[in-house]
């Protein structure tokens, strides 16, 4: 598997001609609301060098719209962006990983995991193995992150994002109910944190 990105495609473009900043690999430079350095010039979607996804760019490019052209000023909010990588196990994840949480609330971060076989890979006797993990700020009990590799973690990760952007906290999650049996009610169910190792902790 190659993830190796991409560069911004502006060379020859004449950025520089009337004063649009870029920086080193080509990315135009914006402020919150996709404006470059020249106040008539803006830009948006992988050319900005943000969040190089498909679904980012179409909302960037509708905030811009609604702002410009429909006196209804919209700037889009980068923040838990859920993502996904099609592999096999598929990997989905939304909002701050444990390592991005610890350093923005120290050791006010509570971290759940649940490592499991899912019910119909136990049926059909597939090895094929899931894991979750939920990271919560201790102090509001929010859920700032929630992460799952495994069979259909993309579709289940699109649904929890929802709930991530909207502030849920631990509690609410544990206050649903399951969906029995599926891989996805296990963000319902955790209950045991994850305890990091002495080691580990001294390291970080």
């Amino acid at each position: 598997m190659y993830a190796t990105g991409r560069n911004p495609n502006t060379k020859g473009l004449g950025l520089a001609e009337v004063g649009v900043e870029t920086v080193g690999n080509g990315a135009v430079t914006v402020d919150e609301w996709s404006c470059s350095s020249v106040p008539n010039i803006y830009a948006i979607g992988d050319v900005t060098d943000r969040i190089n996804l498909t679904p980012v760019a179409i909302a960037e490019g509708r905030a811009l719209a609604e702002t410009l052209f429909n006196d209804n000023p919209i700037k889009m909010d980068h923040n838990d962006v859920p993502t996904a990588v099609f592999s096999a196990p598929p990997i989905g994840t939304v909002g701050l990983t444990e390592e991005q949480a610890r350093r923005q609330y120290g050791d006010d971060v509570d971290v759940y995991c649940a490592r499991f076989k899912p019910m119909k890979n136990t049926l059909s006797g597939r090895d094929e193995r899931t894991f979750m993990k939920l990271v919560v700020d201790a102090k509001s009990d929010r859920v700032v992150g929630c992460h799952m590799l495994g069979p259909d973690a993309p579709e289940i990760i699109q649904g929890v994002a929802i709930a991530v952007k909207c502030g849920a906290t631990k509690k609410q999650f544990d206050a649903t109910v399951g969906i029995h049996p599926s891989a996805a009610e296990e963000f319902v169910t955790m209950r045991d944190k994850y305890v990091r190792p002495p080691e580990k902790a001294a390291a970080e």
